[in-house]
């Protein structure tokens, strides 16, 4: 992806916060200079990825196949500190997350506001595959039935809970405009505990066309480590 995209889709986004009155962490619009001077006392963001996180899926096609998150608070995932993650994410109209679970995170995955948000679900085997077998799921503590990869819509204000190895596909639907989409989880780890059904890349490689408006996730080692 170019930066000077990844810096209109981040302009983009914090106008849509701003229409939805989700507030941001002060950190999220540090520009540069802001985050060399907090160096060293920013290092639980730094070192639990919170931030903002941008990728394509290695679509070359954001608009399409895409997502837009910020990891607001995470733990390390080792016993010590935090026990789980919040991320909020913008998840525009027919743009697809695509087929994936997780191997050791199950999450809430809620629709704050906006349009309608859809998922396709199924079963995963132990080799990694998707089953036809139906099954259900709980939708704000109601447990409904899946028909794997029927589309099950979340209005806002609705959430699904997604255990483990669940495999899942996720888009706002045409017409009803973009969802503002949180997620509530055990301890996220974007490196080792996604299991996409194709083979996928999670970060984008980034042309470095203009200087970045704001730091992502994947870019804290580049600007600030290596000082």
């Amino acid at each position: 992806m170019k930066r000077s995209e990844i810096n209109g889709i981040i302009k983009e986004a914090e106008a849509f916060f701003a229409r939805h009155q989700f507030f941001l962490p002060k950190w999220c619009h540090w520009d540069i200079g802001e985050w060399k001077r907090h160096r060293y006392d920013c290092r639980e963001i730094r070192t639990a990825n919170l931030g903002w996180d941008i990728t394509d899926f290695g679509s070359g096609d954001f608009r399409r196949r895409g997502l837009l998150l910020i990891t607001l608070r995470n733990g390390p995932g080792s016993g010590i500190g935090k026990p789980y993650a919040e991320k909020i994410m913008i998840v525009r109209e027919a743009q697809e997350t695509p087929l994936h679970f997780h191997w050791r995170k199950q999450e809430d995955i809620i629709n704050r506001g906006g349009g309608k948000l859809a998922f396709e679900l199924f079963l995963s085997t132990e080799d990694g595959q998707c089953t036809e077998e139906p099954f259900t799921i709980q939708k704000d503590g109601i447990t409904v039935p899946v028909e794997p990869g029927a589309p099950l819509v979340l209005d806002p204000g609705e959430s699904l809970t997604l255990d483990r190895s669940v495999y899942h596909r996720f888009y706002a639907l045409p017409g009803e405009g973009a969802v503002l989409c949180g997620e509530v989880s055990e301890v996220n780890d974007d490196k080792q505990d996604n299991r996409f059904h194709e083979t996928l890349g999670r970060f984008p490689a980034i042309d470095e066309d203009e200087p970045p408006y704001r730091l992502l996730v994947n870019d804290y080692e580049t600007f600030l480590e290596k000082e």
